[in-house]
């Protein structure tokens, strides 16, 4: 029989192995993407680099299921036992809206997840999807892919072979179980996308031309989009580094 604790070995050993992550390419002479450019230059049609995606994604997992590891009693306690028989027993349909977390973990903690997972999926996109494209067709086009991303790994973290219900065994208890995980990770995510773009073009972008320290860049880049910070550290990069972004001084 399978033990959790080998599995979970198996599982961290996994993803701790570093994924190589295509680079930034750092803006020419500090030129920013401007509504001109990308009206002189059409959209390529889309295509999607599945090995970014995948590898990003399994980054930002770990980081959850290792912060869920060392701060949730609950979980470290279920870690134990029979891995496959305990993650069927975990598997139910919740029966209420809540599952007992507080509004700060479920509508703003799971909001920042579901916009970092949709933000993993736009930086492996080969199409243009910066907010300098403006809030186009093309733009809501792009985020709602990203958010229906966002849904599909929302259910393999609630549920699936490397969730809560495998590692920790949250549905054993039934009032850890609720809806608004599932609804609040991909919309919540996909209205905090759209928060953060219109931080990043209308004030970040501003920062980043008017001063060249490179602290005061990475202050501002976190502290206004925590979401993408998230989805770059879970992609090997550093929280403040920015796709086709001039690199600090």
């Amino acid at each position: 029989m399978v033990s959790r604790t080998a599995v979970v070995a198996l599982v961290s050993s996994l993803l701790s192995t570093p994924a190589v992550m295509a680079q930034d390419r750092p803006a020419q002479d500090g030129e920013q993407p401007t509504e001109a450019t990308a009206e002189q230059h059409p959209p390529p049609a889309t295509s999607t680099n599945w090995k970014g995606v995948v590898a990003g994604s399994l980054g930002l997992l770990s980081l959850q299921h290792s912060t869920r590891i060392a701060f949730q009693d609950w979980t470290r306690d279920e870690l134990g036992g029979p891995f496959f028989r305990d993650w069927m027993h975990s598997l139910r349909m919740p029966k209420t809206w809540g599952d007992g977390d507080p509004w700060t973990a479920n509508y703003l903690g799971h909001s920042i997840e579901g916009a970092a997972f949709g933000f993993i999926w736009l930086e492996n996109q080969h199409a243009p999807h910066e907010p300098a494209i403006g809030f186009s067709k093309a733009y809501w086009a792009s985020r709602s892919r990203a958010a229906a991303w966002s849904a599909v790994y929302s259910l393999q973290f609630e549920f699936g072979p490397l969730s809560e219900a495998s590692i920790g065994n949250v549905g054993l208890r039934p009032e850890k179980t609720g809806w608004v995980d599932h609804v609040v990770t991909p919309a919540g995510g996909l209205a905090l996308m759209v928060a953060e773009d219109a931080l990043d073009r209308y004030v970040i972008t501003k920062v980043d031309r008017l001063t060249t320290s490179g602290f005061v860049r990475a202050v501002v880049r976190v502290a206004l989009n925590p979401s993408r910070a998230l989805s770059a550290a879970a992609q090997g990069r550093a929280p403040w580094a920015r796709v086709n972004r001039r690199p600090e001084r």
